[in-house]
């Protein structure tokens, strides 16, 4: 960064943050003043226990379950064979995280010692690039997962992903950058847990298909980063081209607290991923949801184009934090009030098969029957299809009603095993 008299704007505070590896320096990243908003998010805490009451979250791969089983129909056969690849590889990994909270210690707790740094060091030592400490908030615990977090202290972990896989999204290779994260996060984190438990204190495992919550606001709170435009964590070093996970904990530590990268008012200046989302999914104006002041993503819009084209993932690969790193960009911000790669191709580029090249000023048109999808639970859909069987004929036949019987079924059925996957 120039001298402070070549700078268009005025930098009103400096985060120091660690290097992105074990060994690598530090970094400091330039908060413009007209980018400063506050700590973490914009949230009213009284509206969010509200929500969690009356309201509890739900997955939509619970809720919107008939969508999840269409999607497989459209995959094509190589994202189809590498995802069911992956859940078999998932499965272990699934199982330990759900009997983790009740292994008892190996080690003997040394009294007193915090173990704030020897935790965080252990987990930069096994890969992860962001660590950091908060109170696990129940709040936004999902509702089929009340009372499974068994810890209150929340370990927040993010593991970058490849870089040069992430920017051919959206294709088979993002999603092996994608899904191989996971996997490789879920083994270092069972690492972590057994270490956590060498010294003497229990240690629970939150992973991707087997977490308590949303985890994003607890990261916010931790330090490492701050919700995007793109419904992302933007962390500094990688943005939101990373795959979280989380540990609960009794072993004491103390808790980091939120921090003011200015990536709230930033989102709103450079606004990439909206205008590039080809599913126009994604708000211009923050809103108020469940006491949280967001760019909320209509799901209705995004789920299609991530169904059709491997992933998709175009608002995590357009973001200039993800694709330069938070104090580049931030340090173009000060000298020339403008964002980083906005407009170029280098950044807002990106093809989608049948669709040909997108350029900075050139979106995908889709038809209105693109965006028609089963967005429900699948006996949902299948009542739905039943309804409409009845009132097309005075009776519906007895086989038809035996099909139905047995669909519903199998639905449930299928329902009960995947909740019973996730608690």
């Amino acid at each position: 960064m120039q001298d402070g008299e070549n700078m268009i704007k005025t930098v009103a505070h400096v985060i120091h943050r660690r290097g992105r590896r074990v060994d690598d320096p530090g970094i400091d990243i330039p908060v413009a003043d007209d980018l400063v908003s506050q700590p973490g998010s914009r949230s009213n805490n009284v509206d969010v226990s509200f929500y969690s009451r009356v309201e509890p979250l739900t997955t939509p791969d619970l809720e919107k379950a008939a969508d999840m089983d269409w999607a497989w129909t459209i995959f094509p056969d190589d994202l189809a064979e590498y995802r069911r690849a992956h859940d078999e590889r998932s499965k272990p990994h699934l199982r330990a995280a759900e009997t983790s909270g009740d292994i008892e210690p190996t080690g003997i707790p040394d009294p007193g010692v915090d173990m704030t740094e020897v935790i965080r060091n252990k987990a930069r030592e096994l890969g992860f690039g962001e660590v950091g400490f908060t109170m696990y908030d129940n709040r936004y615990t999902y509702a089929h997962r009340k009372g499974w977090p068994k810890f209150q202290n929340a370990i927040c972990l993010a593991l970058e992903q490849d870089y040069q896989q992430t920017q051919t999204i959206p294709s088979l290779e993002g999603e092996y950058a994608h899904f191989g994260t996971y996997e490789i996060e879920a083994e270092i984190a069972i690492e972590l847990a057994e270490h956590i438990r060498s010294l003497g204190y229990r240690a629970q495992m939150h992973l991707d298909s087997a977490e308590a919550g949303a985890f994003i606001p607890m990261f916010v709170n931790a330090g490492l980063g701050q919700l995007g435009a793109n419904g992302q964590l933007l962390s500094p070093h990688f943005g939101s081209r990373s795959r979280l996970a989380m540990l609960t904990t009794d072993a004491p530590v103390t808790y980091d607290q939120p921090v003011d990268f200015g990536i709230s008012n930033f989102c709103q200046e450079c606004q990439v991923c909206v205008n590039r989302c080809p599913g126009r999914a994604l708000i211009r104006d923050k809103v108020w949801y469940r006491g949280v002041q967001k760019n909320k993503v209509i799901y209705e819009r995004c789920r299609p184009v991530m169904a059709n084209y491997d992933g998709c993932g175009i608002c995590m690969k357009v973001c200039p934090i993800q694709k330069y790193g938070m104090k580049p960009v931030m340090e173009h911000y000060v000298e020339t009030g403008g964002i980083l790669g906005k407009g170029t191709d280098n950044l807002e580029g990106y093809t989608l098969r049948d669709k040909g090249y997108q350029g900075p000023d050139k979106l995908p048109h889709f038809n209105t029957q693109f965006f028609d999808i089963p967005n429900c639970r699948p006996e949902e859909l299948l009542f739905n299809q039943f309804k409409e069987k009845v009132q097309a004929a005075t009776m519906p036949p007895v086989e038809e009603m035996r099909e139905f019987a047995t669909e519903v079924k199998k639905a449930l059925e299928r329902g009960k095993r995947q909740s019973h996957m996730k608690d």
